[in-house]
This record gives structure tokens, C-alpha cells and sequence, in this order.
């Protein structure tokens, strides 16, 4: 039996319209929009995804992991839907807005606790921050090999072959096991919940742990960085139409207008 350990995230719906995104000033935070769920980080489950095609090649059981505060149910349980078989979330207050550091700290703590694994997957960084961080950290703290970017992952017996994604294609690295793999969105679509699916993970219960089962030290969640300032960029692009009788004309006085902007 194969035992992968998949890191996830809930963030804010990278989708969410403009018009609805707020930044609260004071406390430099993302204000929550009324109406509008958050969503499980694109790359995090292109790895649900890559766990997925592992176990369904081979026995392997999936677990998923994740840190927060305020869990959707609907949302954090989406991978049980897709197939994985545990859902542990390690939630509490202390637990919201962890920077990449304090991230590391907590996950570090409860893959311990759990113990037995084979392979770590983890997105190859979330949509709201955009750090990539956490997954290199956490390699380095439990001393794994780690490979980044992956677009395929196949475990031969105790071997691990991963098609890492590059500029002009990819490369195909190898490695012994226990080991992390960061996942991008180049492994393709992850797959759509089925009824059945859907079903099975309405009975399962998410095991929650808070600081006390995993013996948190709270002085190792206080921010390592200093977030100065969080703001929307102001955008001053103005749009210009360009009309003509036909298209010809139109694309006559375009290119007349292009070179007056000395753009051509």
C-alpha cells in the first residue's frame, strides 16, 4: 500500500469579480465577499489530481491535509469527491494567516503525527500569494527530495518518475521514496466529482486537529515577514476604437494611428 499525503489550500476565488474584491485597509487583509465561496487552489488539485492517476494504477491510499480557519465543508471536502480517502484539517483561530514559515512549522508537526507516508504533493504555490515557499520548506524540514513542477507522476515499485515541466518541455527525473513533488496545471484537468463520488464523501468526517493535538509551540506561529502595505493596483489604460468604413479602412487607420504612437 502506497501512502500519499496531498497538501491543500482553501483560498479566494481567484474568479471573484473585480467589483467585489475589497482590502481592508487597516488590517491589511482580504475583506470576505457575502455570496461567494472560497475555492481549493487550482494547483492543489491538479496534486488531488495526480494522487488520483497514482491510485488508479496502483493500491494507494490518499490523504488530504490542510491548515485554516472558517472551513467551507462543501469546498475543503471536494477531494473526497474525487476520490481521496481522508480529509484531516488542522483548524483554529491561531491558524489564519500563517505566513509560509509558520505554514511549514504546522504542516511539519501533523505529517509527524501521521507518520507513515510515501510521497508528499503539494500545488506548485497557491493563487492568493503566490509565494511557492511552503512546499520547498517543508522538503528541507523533513529532509525529502523534492521535484518541482510536475506534469506527470508514476511511482514504479519503490521509484519515483516525474516528467518536470520546462520552457521548452520536459525532463524526466527519478528519485527513491519518501519524497515531495510540487504539481502544475500542466498534468491536465483535474476530475470532475461524480455521483457516486459525491455520495461517499458526504458520510466521511473530516479529522480535525487544533493546537493542542499537535503540541504547537504559538511563538513559532508569529510572523517570521512583514507584510508594509496590500493594495489594488490602479490601472490608467485607456482603450481606444478605431472605426473605419470596412475593414479595410479600419485597418488603414490603425496602423496610421499605431505609427503616430510610434508603437510600429
Amino acid at each position: 500500500m502506497l501512502n500519499i499525503l496531498v497538501c491543500i489550500k482553501q483560498v479566494i476565488d481567484p474568479e471573484i469579480p473585480a467589483s467585489a474584491f475589497r482590502i481592508n485597509v487597516d488590517s491589511k487583509k482580504v475583506e470576505e465577499t457575502v455570496g461567494i465561496l472560497p475555492v481549493i487552489n487550482g494547483f492543489c488539485e491538479n496534486a488531488v489530481e495526480a494522487a488520483l492517476r497514482i491510485k488508479d494504477v496502483r493500491e494507494a491510499n490518499v490523504t488530504i491535509l490542510s491548515i485554516g480557519n472558517k472551513f467551507v465543508t462543501e469546498v475543503v471536502k471536494k477531494p473526497l469527491s474525487m476520490g481521496a480517502d481522508q480529509l484531516i484539517l488542522i483548524e483554529g483561530s491561531e491558524f489564519e494567516d500563517l505566513d509560509p514559515i509558520a505554514t511549514v512549522y504546522v504542516l511539519k508537526s501533523a505529517i509527524e503525527r501521521i507518520g507513515d507516508f510515501d510521497l508528499i504533493l503539494c500545488g506548485r504555490q497557491a493563487s492568493d500569494w503566490d509565494n511557492a515557499l511552503v512546499p520547498l520548506g517543508l522538503s528541507e524540514m523533513l529532509n525529502l527530495p523534492c521535484i518541482t513542477i510536475a506534469q506527470k507522476i508514476e511511482v514504479i515499485d519503490q521509484e519515483l518518475r516525474v516528467q518536470k515541466t520546462l520552457s521548452n518541455g520536459y525532463e524526466i527525473i527519478e528519485s527513491s521514496l519518501p519524497a515531495l513533488v510540487t504539481v502544475t496545471n500542466e498534468l491536465g484537468d483535474p476530475r470532475y466529482p461524480n455521483l457516486k463520488g459525491i455520495m461517499a464523501a458526504s458520510r466521511k468526517i473530516p479529522t480535525i486537529w487544533n493546537a493542542k493535538d499537535l503540541d504547537i509551540d504559538l511563538e513559532n506561529l508569529k510572523p517570521k515577514l512583514k507584510l508594509i502595505d496590500l493594495k489594488i493596483p490602479i490601472s490608467d489604460k485607456k482603450c481606444e476604437i478605431i472605426k473605419g468604413d470596412d475593414d479595410e479602412d479600419t485597418g488603414r487607420k490603425l496602423a496610421i494611428r499605431l505609427r503616430e504612437a510610434k508603437l510600429i
